[in-house]
């Protein structure tokens, strides 16, 4: 069982203490006698521990900092919601394909906002501004947000945010099964749980540092038996031997925890395997022993966003693998709401 995460090093602003989540962190850091530091920015993090880069990748992946975020300007998230909800950065899991690798770029660290009041502040405003349209807020965008709030309760606080609104709602994905506080959380039903799930192959392989299949989907049972609606990302959905029969287990597995109908249609999410150029470097850097196959010869070529392309399946396999894997889910959960992405 992955325990929850306990950062090895802290960095705090100066700034960050102004706020009452800031100090709170900072007592509570203290009391278990973790390092904190101080840094004069979040963004600005330096002397992480490490001789090599390799080491410093992976100090920097227990390393939490605490800041206050600056830009309230929300990012468009589109498909899954109207906007990225800025709650927190980076992730502690080792998931090799992940694109956070070069999203975050230099800096793969933790990092938590204290303003959490502001930011909400800002989600009224957007909402109000598409009023009477319900406005959706992603909170996992460029985070497992779920992976740190048992230390800052920033996502329950944001939960209970929005239970109480007519015209948002609150989605996030995670790969952690530790949720157990956000089970009393005053959702009102305006909140999609999401859990990313995969097949024992992947998990095994690709996954490091996230808690196992089992585990999430017995955090999922308690999320829906909570009164959540319920949703699950499965990606990358990745074809390796045997592919076909591993994603028929988890779909079996998982279909054993729920037979029945819930409340809210269970959405599923599909997303194919894919890379980008400078991913591929990234990943080999960060994961030199990586079972990850990315072969540029073997994929297919599709011009991305920003003029950055990204390596697909070629369109027969992406077809048997959506045929296949659709197939599974409607056998399965045949009320089930599916969405398939490149």
């Amino acid at each position: 069982m992955v325990k929850p995460f306990v950062p090895q090093l802290v960095y705090i602003e100066p700034r960050a203490l102004d706020y009452p989540l800031g100090q709170t962190l900072k007592d509570k850091f203290e009391n278990m006698g973790i390092e904190i530091r101080e840094t004069t920015s979040h963004n600005q993090v330096r002397n992480l521990p490490g001789n090599n880069d390799f080491q410093k990748y992976r100090n920097a992946k227990s390393t939490l900092v605490v800041g206050v975020r600056k830009t309230l300007d929300f990012q468009s998230s589109k498909p899954s919601a109207e906007y990225a909800i800025p709650l927190a950065t980076g992730c502690m899991g080792h998931c090799h394909y992940c694109y956070l690798q070069t999203t975050m770029g230099s800096k793969p660290y933790i990092r938590t906002y204290v303003n959490v009041d502001e930011i909400l502040e800002r989600a009224d405003q957007y909402m109000a501004e598409r009023a009477p349209e319900i406005t959706r807020f992603e909170a996992a965008c460029t985070s497992d947000i779920v992976g740190i709030d048992h230390l800052t309760h920033s996502l329950k606080k944001a939960i209970e945010f929005f239970g109480a609104r007519d015209l948002g709602e609150l989605r996030f994905v995670t790969k952690f099964a530790h949720v157990d506080h956000l089970l009393d959380a005053r959702h009102n039903g305006r909140t999609r749980f999401r859990f990313s799930l995969n097949d024992a192959y992947v998990i095994k392989f690709f996954e490091a540092g996230t808690s196992r299949l089992v585990e999430r989907i017995e955090a999922a049972k308690k999320v829906s038996d909570a009164g959540y609606p319920l949703g699950f990302i499965i990606a990358p959905i990745y074809i390796h031997d045997g592919w076909q029969e591993g994603y028929r287990q988890l779909f079996e597995t998982l279909h054993d925890q729920f037979p029945e109908k819930t409340a809210v249609p269970i959405t599923f999410e599909l997303i194919q395997h894919r890379f980008t150029g400078p991913a591929k470097r990234v990943i080999e850097k960060n994961y030199p022993n990586s079972k990850l196959v990315m072969n540029k010869d073997e994929r297919r070529y599709k011009w991305g966003r920003y003029g950055i392309g990204k390596y697909i399946y070629q369109k027969e396999d992406e077809a048997l693998l959506q045929e296949t894997i659709e197939g599974y889910i409607h056998h399965y959960f045949p009320d089930a709401e599916v969405a398939y992405f490149t």
